[in-house]
């Protein structure tokens, strides 16, 4: 799906910003992730040879002009990738939306040479830029009359050129699959959901939960998917009449089933079908009248804007703000204002106005009753969470379960993954919705061979999404040396299909399994495997679960790390990461900590280059940043140990800087899972399980089931923007099976940015963006891989 202009790559480099000025602001409501974005739009722009500044205090500041608007150089931005918020400040501005205010704007603007700006903010801050954009040349003309600048200036000065990035916690823009700061709010909200729980178990309590999100729902639906919630109130699916009864039978049945606590979100915008507000005070007391259950109301507020941003919304905003000054550098007077986005992870630009059409349209959807149309406009991402929502929170009776009478059997393999719980549970109860048996088996499948299986049900699963590990155990054996016994089980418990939750094993084991249909019919059964394992190594998808929540861990663990070097002067700091011979945790945990280096496997490197890096940091020292971070993968190479790449730096910075060691171990796959595993492990998992359905359906044949085609041996993976099954046969040639890594690594393409901010000079390809898409509204039958 390349166009013809791909022929000549088109790089970064080749783009210069000599002779522009761009400038930079935050406004609107804070998120976290604004100052990773802030951090990147400055060194790209000092790097292509740009002027850069800082407009502090949002628009209010472009009004005022004076010394909130002032030139930075990169040190500039140097420690605040870990800081929330934005520290070039954000003020709602009155003066802004008058013609006056805006004209003296324009003023401060063109005295310094300003006609590109970078601005980073909701849909109201985007909208604001769009008119300014529009009116300039008018205003420009109004100052010349004035005689505050002169015709030569209106001539130099002709257009302003705007790129926006959507910095705002409710995920609330259309075309946007993630805003900035989305991410780190739900983080959050899971660890106070996750500290609720304890209690709430404690004493057989309910929790109603307010989180934020005045028109927008997004927050409320995906804790409420994260966390297992009993229910959720959000203002694009208000609930049908008559929901307090239904309410409270849920709840008393779930009590009755021995659950000893129930969780009811509550976005603060929720509505009912006649769009009057449901407020969390009016759920308690619902709750406490109807049932007589011991009810706390908790309010998140502001505590879901503040807090260190997420791995996640760290390496977002980082990619955006490049992708926002390449996005400048070739703007013309013809292309229109746009967003920089990410449609599954796929960097994308957008017409601004478009997007600000289509977030209107939702709210006008809303007031008008019309939600189903709401939920639609809200995109493919919504939807999937509102529909995977539904069928995971509410058991339907047995008598209403169609009854298929296939076994299904889910297996963990390889090492835990923080979010295969969340998976296993997704499959069970989707399984059951559809009418299957599910077996768990027991630690793999050594524990499969030896017969450790069993029925389990849905009330077996409640709680688990926010366990880290696994429960079920698991084992990295393969499957080869039990083929006889693993088919004896098969067919004593009537196994119709596999579903295999796990990492590189689980790839090799379904590759195993499937040689080995010639010679066991037991196998000639639907598998499908979802990849889960901190290393996110599995060929066939762009993540794996587990992988987002060692991301996390590696980029605190850095944070900490970082503070201690900025107390002692001159000190580096040689970080090693797991991930076997894939430097996707080391390369992307140095994105997010803002690292120096990071060594690889995937990249070889010689001792020319440890010597450019020492040297580089040498340089690094006589600047007021006297610390340094270089993260290496333990296996990128055999002889550059993390000991001898310590004791050389140590040598070599004699006298200038010394040198400390970190190895981060097994911490890397413990912990509870992030959100987005929790989140992606549900939704890969529910799609996997109905994968299975259809396949059972297509191979059940005179009254038994058999597949013994490559495609009815499938690996569930997120490739750029979708979710795809592929025959694990087919992937067989994309794979390094001494190395047990993918041949081709999607993300190496991002390691130039790493790079490039940290001041390295570097070739970076960026012949995948440019081309200015049109926000689509998706047919209903496109389900992708939005998370």
């Amino acid at each position: 799906s390349r166009s013809a202009m791909d022929h000549q790559p088109k790089f970064f480099e080749n783009l210069s910003g000599a002779g522009k000025a761009i400038a930079v602001l935050t406004s609107g409501g804070d998120a976290q992730g604004m100052n990773a974005a802030v951090r990147a739009v400055v060194r790209m722009g000092i790097y292509v040879n740009a002027k850069v500044y800082f407009i502090y205090e949002g628009y209010q500041g472009m009004v005022d002009g004076g010394d909130n608007i002032v030139e930075v150089s990169w040190e500039s931005v140097s420690s605040i990738l870990q800081v929330g918020g934005t520290v070039i400040g954000s003020a709602r501005c009155k003066p802004f939306r008058t013609r006056e205010g805006r004209l003296q704007a324009a003023l401060n603007l063109v005295q310094r040479g300003i006609t590109n700006l970078c601005v980073i903010g909701g849909d109201g801050s985007l909208t604001g830029a769009n008119l300014f954009r529009e009116e300039w040349s008018g205003l420009l003309e109004e100052l010349a009359q004035k005689g505050k600048i002169d015709a030569e200036a209106v001539k130099k000065y002709a257009y302003l050129n705007i790129v926006g990035m959507v910095g705002s916690i409710d995920n609330d823009f259309c075309g946007t699959d993630m805003t900035i700061g989305t991410d780190s709010a739900l983080h959050r909200i899971i660890e106070v959901v996750d500290a609720i729980m304890t209690t709430a178990q404690s004493h057989q309590r309910t929790f109603v939960l307010e989180v934020m999100g005045r028109h927008c729902g997004y927050l409320a639906l995906v804790s409420a998917l994260a966390c297992g919630a009993d229910w959720v109130f959000i203002p694009e699916y208000p609930p049908e009449e008559g929901w307090e009864d239904s309410m409270c039978v849920k709840l008393s049945e779930n009590r009755a089933r021995k659950k000893r606590l129930n969780i009811i979100i509550v976005a603060e915008g929720a509505i009912d079908c006649h769009n009057k507000p449901i407020t969390s005070e009016k759920v308690k007391d619902l709750v406490v009248q109807r049932l007589g259950f011991d009810t706390r109301v908790t309010i998140l507020g502001h505590v879901q804007r503040g807090g260190t941003p997420s791995a996640f919304d760290r390496i977002l905003a980082s990619r955006m703000g490049v992708e926002a000054v390449l996005a400048l550098l070739e703007a013309t007077p013809d292309t229109p204002a746009c967003v920089v986005s990410l449609s599954g992870n796929q960097a994308v630009r957008l017409p601004l106005m478009e997007c600000v059409q289509m977030t209107q349209a939702v709210q006008k959807a809303m007031d008008e009753g019309r939600f189903l149309e709401a939920v639609r406009l809200r995109g493919r991402s919504f939807e999937n969470n509102l529909n995977t929502y539904k069928l995971l929170s509410h058991k339907k009776p047995d008598a209403e379960l169609p009854k298929t009478n296939f076994n299904v059997a889910v297996l963990n393999v390889g090492a835990p993954a923080a979010g295969m719980n969340a998976a296993v549970r997704a499959a069970v109860r989707v399984g059951m919705t559809e009418g299957h048996k599910i077996f768990a088996v027991i630690d793999g499948f050594e524990g499969f061979a030896r017969g450790k299986i069993k029925e389990i049900s849905w009330g077996d699963v409640g709680g688990w999404t926010g366990q880290g590990g696994s429960i079920l155990g698991t084992k990295r054996t393969l499957p080869a040396k039990y083929l006889e016994k693993i088919a004896d089980q098969m067919r004593t418990n009537n196994i119709n299909a596999l579903m295999v939750i796990g990492g590189f094993e689980a790839y090799l084991g379904l590759l195993e399994l499937s040689a080995a249909r010639e010679k066991y019919d037991e196998f000639c059964v639907p598998m499908v495997m979802v990849p889960a394992t901190v290393s996110n190594n599995v060929p066939g998808s762009d993540f794996s679960i587990g992988a987002d929540t060692a991301l996390n861990t590696i980029t605190d663990t850095c944070d900490r790390i970082k503070q201690s070097a900025s107390g002692t002067k001159r000190r580096v700091f040689i970080i090693e990461t797991m991930g076997g011979y894939c430097g996707y945790l080391a390369n992307m945990g140095a994105l997010a900590a803002g690292a120096d280096a990071a060594y690889i496997f995937e990249e070889q490197f010689d001792i020319r280059e440890l010597q450019a890096n020492v040297e580089h940091l040498t340089e690094k020292m006589k600047t007021s940043i006297q610390r340094g971070l270089v993260l290496r993968n333990e296996n990128c190479n055999e002889n550059y140990t993390t000991d001898f790449i310590y004791q050389l730096y140590s040598e070599e910075g004699k006298g200038v800087f010394d040198c400390r060691k970190n190895v981060l171990g097994h911490m890397q796959q413990g912990g509870a899972p992030s959100p987005f595993d929790r989140n992606f492990g549900t939704k890969i998992s529910a799609k996997a399980m109905q994968w299975i359905s259809k396949k059972l359906q297509e191979t059940y044949r005179k009254g038994k089931v058999f597949a013994n085609t490559d495609d009815s041996v499938c690996l569930l993976g997120m490739r750029r923007r979708n979710l795809v099954f592929q025959p694990v046969a087919e992937l067989k040639s994309e794979t390094d099976f001494v190395h047990r890594i993918p041949k081709e690594q999607w993300w190496l393409k991002l390691r130039p940015l790493m790079k490039i901010l940290a001041k390295y000079k570097t070739s970076y390809d960026v012949s995948d963006s440019g081309q200015l898409e049109h926000v689509a509204m998706l047919p209903k039958e496109a389900e992708t891989g939005a998370i």
